[in-house]
């Protein structure tokens, strides 16, 4: 026979850890796990007769008022007048089924809160045999239990950062390579896999895909997961400026500018990757599984190109989808989506204005180590044509200590873009992507709103010739309403279907949102702060040489 306890809400069980704890009754006590078989208390606790129940406070039979009910065996009876806390001594680990045992159960932090026990009731007993029952022991005045605030916010992040905790995939893209000379030249990049999803046939492997490639994956994805509400992570946009010039430069004598830009594409890319393997969908997808682990060459993505016929028609559908979201304005019966339009609204306009007060800070950051750069060349100058030994002295050291601070400068401007500038861009993109969802949305309702017009045109020209007599169009007429009839019935399961396919994205959206987010500021923090420290350093060690002048 056993008896199980569930209970909740209860950060400790130690006895003696908070002097505002608060007792259980010591009848509960033996409620906290299972008596020793054989003993006094197992033959009362599971007696068939309820009038010979005995208390395990005292060893009076209960009065006929104290029975317990058949439908509630295990109702704890009134406390006691004499039980008082025992004390406890604070520098002894208290140990729970001793305190259980022994003393009155300490619950930390308020009331205690039982929501349910379910026993197994012995044979012949109340209920029957194998029978299972609930008595909820849940009192009145209790603060609310720990598992009804699983919805907020924080808890949420946490639960996602927990979930498939056992699962990882970590996608860097490195070492990036320029293959042939010339306008036919193209950058290639180094992308590692490292992962323990049980579908991918190694555990750490490496290929070398070109930039083309990435653009070809994520047309790929767009084209297969879109429709089905899924929020595709954007890939880095093309740039035909930067790609001339790299195209046009050779290897040796690439100047700062070339090599930015190559770095810029090169996080955005690991970036792009990381984020679309998070998606267990996008994972999964046979493409993105070829793209990562096929290594040899893959057939060369020609729709990726600005120029080409496929470009050009990608550009007309972009106005022309432009032009249908201006025009079409969908009667929103759903408020959740309603609210959430006008969040994603606030929310993009609002990165915007982030971005362009982060970009502003990056550009000043430059200028403040351009300007310390010079700065210290003027005090090395200076310090050449100084005769007094102990300025000349100081002024050079402050001139290497300048450049110490124009280099920590230059490195915090550098942070400031990839960690904060870089990571806004990457969400506005997103923010994009997620209005495409939105509107492929609109276009499924517009697709069953078609279909509903024509099923009533198409049963109005039934009656029509129905009234005519024309018996040979009635059957047409009737076919083609049944015909239209299946397609409203699709379109209206197909519109409930990317519903609630766009809603539980937009979950996961918020949740990696936040955690984004929150890495972000606390990345910039972390490095702002080592900066300022390292500042702090060089002016310390110049102080004494200024102090030295004499």
């Amino acid at each position: 026979m056993r008896l199980y306890l569930i209970v909740s809400a209860s950060p400790s069980l130690c006895p003696g850890d908070n002097p505002q704890a608060t007792h259980l009754p010591r009848a509960w006590a033996p409620l906290a796990r299972p008596p020793p078989h054989g003993s006094r208390l197992t033959a009362d606790l599971f007696s068939t007769n309820p009038g010979a129940l005995k208390s395990p406070v005292s060893e009076q039979t209960t009065t006929p008022e104290d029975q317990r009910s058949p439908e509630d065996p295990l109702t704890p009876p009134p406390p006691a007048a004499s039980l008082t806390p025992e004390p406890h001594n604070p520098g002894t680990p208290p140990d729970l089924f001793e305190s259980v045992a022994e003393g009155p159960v300490v619950v930390q932090g308020g009331s205690p809160k039982l929501s349910s026990v379910p026993l197994d009731l012995p044979a012949g007993g109340n209920g029957g045999e194998g029978k299972q029952q609930e008595v909820s022991l849940e009192e009145e005045g209790d603060e609310p239990d720990i598992f009804d605030t699983m919805s907020s916010p924080k808890l949420q992040l946490n639960q996602a950062e927990g979930d498939g905790g056992d699962e990882f995939i970590q996608i860097t893209v490195s070492d990036p390579q320029k293959i042939g000379d010339g306008m036919s030249s193209y950058m290639a990049y180094k992308v590692t896999t490292k992962t323990n999803v049980s579908y991918f046939r190694k555990k750490h492997w490496s290929v070398m895909r070109r930039f083309s490639d990435f653009l070809g994956l994520h047309r790929k994805l767009v084209e297969k997961h879109l429709h089905s509400g899924r929020v595709i992570p954007p890939a880095p946009e093309k740039s035909a400026i930067g790609t001339t010039k790299i195209k046009l430069g050779s290897d040796k004598n690439a100047d700062s500018g070339s090599l930015d830009f190559i770095e810029r594409r090169r996080a955005a890319l690991e970036r792009y990757m990381n984020r679309t393997s998070t998606h267990p969908t996008l994972r999964a997808d046979p493409d993105f599984r070829e793209f990562v682990e096929l290594d040899a060459e893959l057939p060369r993505a020609t729709q990726t190109s600005a120029l080409s016929s496929a470009g050009v028609l990608r550009l007309l559908n972009r106005v022309g989808e432009t032009v249908n979201k201006m025009t079409f304005k969908m009667d929103e019966s759903d408020q959740w989506f309603e609210e959430r339009t006008q969040q994603i609204e606030s929310l993009d306009a609002q990165l915007r204005k982030l971005h362009a007060s982060m970009e502003r800070l990056v550009n000043y950051r430059r200028e403040l180590a351009l300007s310390t750069a010079a700065f210290a060349k003027a005090t090395a100058v200076l310090s050449s044509v100084e005769e007094h030994s102990s300025l000349s002295r100081a002024l050079h050291q402050l001139s290497e200590s300048t450049e110490r601070t124009q280099t920590i400068h230059h490195a915090q401007a550098d942070a400031d873009f990839y960690v904060l500038s870089e990571n806004t861009k990457d969400y506005i993109q997103l923010i994009s992507a997620v209005k495409d969802v939105f509107h492929e949305r609109v276009k499924t309702f517009q697709t069953w709103q078609h279909a509903q017009i024509t099923l009533a045109k198409k049963r109005e020209a039934k009656a029509k010739a129905e009234l005519a007599g024309r018996m040979d169009k009635v059957q047409q007429a009737q076919e083609e309403v049944t015909e239209w009839e299946g397609k409203v019935e699709r379109s209206q399961e197909e519109f409930e279907r990317i519903s609630r396919a766009i809603k539980k994205e937009m979950e996961q959206f918020d949740v990696m949102r936040v955690k984004d987010f929150r890495d972000m500021v606390i990345k910039y923090l972390e490095d702002l702060m080592t900066s300022q420290q390292q500042i702090i350093k060089v002016w310390e060690t110049f102080i004494p040489e200024a102090k030295a002048i004499s």
